[in-house]
């Protein structure tokens, strides 16, 4: 299976309505967790492997009771009061204490799930995860108006929200069925500004 992460389209606000349901948009790394038998990968959007890197979420992942996955997600380092620090990441003072923040599941025991709805795969993605160990953990979809939850996620500080469809596949590249919101106050929307300015 090709690694191509489906990815969001920009939006300046949350979709309204009961066809969308909501996520909080944390500021990490992308990460697929990848496992065929014994052998866990952690495999970036570049391609590279960084199971060694984090070892919390392979030994996770090596835990699980299947033959094979796919889960995609955000791998974070928390600060004191929980919020996810990309400083913390770059600085990798806290690499073994690295989670991945899991909002979905490609792939499980041979069975190729990117074609299900995104409804099924996240029913799917909480009964695999149900009791796993540390290093790997469910990033909760709210139902929700898509307002109320961006209100919520600017007061934690959080980067934004990401929202989709219901009954969205998981599709490679941009898609129109998943948006995100961006918090314009918080560290990750000023550290890209920040990137874009000097590139000019």
């Amino acid at each position: 299976m090709m690694l191509r992460p489906c990815l969001p389209s920009p939006s300046a606000h949350p979709p309204v309505g009961p066809r969308w349901l909501h996520e909080i948009k944390h500021d990490g790394f992308r990460l697929f967790a990848r496992r065929d038998g014994e052998r866990v990968r952690l495999i970036t959007r570049g391609g590279c492997d960084w199971s060694d890197r984090y070892p919390l979420i392979a030994a996770a992942v090596a835990a699980l009771a299947m033959r094979s996955c796919l889960i995609d997600g955000e791998a974070i380092a928390c600060d004191a009061k929980g919020l996810a620090d990309f400083q913390l990441l770059r600085r990798r003072r806290h690499d073994h204490a690295v989670t991945l923040c899991a909002f979905d599941l490609l792939e499980l025991d041979g069975r190729d799930l990117r074609h299900e709805p995104i409804e099924v795969r996240k029913r799917e993605l909480a009964a695999l995860l149900a009791g796993c160990g540390p290093g790997l953990v469910g990033n909760r979809a709210f139902d929700e108006p898509g307002d109320v939850v961006y209100a919520h996620a600017c007061l934690l500080g959080c980067e934004g929200i990401v929202s989709k469809r219901r009954a969205s596949r998981y599709v490679d590249g941009r898609t129109d069925k998943w948006c995100k919101v961006k918090n314009p106050a918080a560290p990750a929307v000023r550290r890209e500004a920040e990137e874009h300015w000097g590139r000019r």
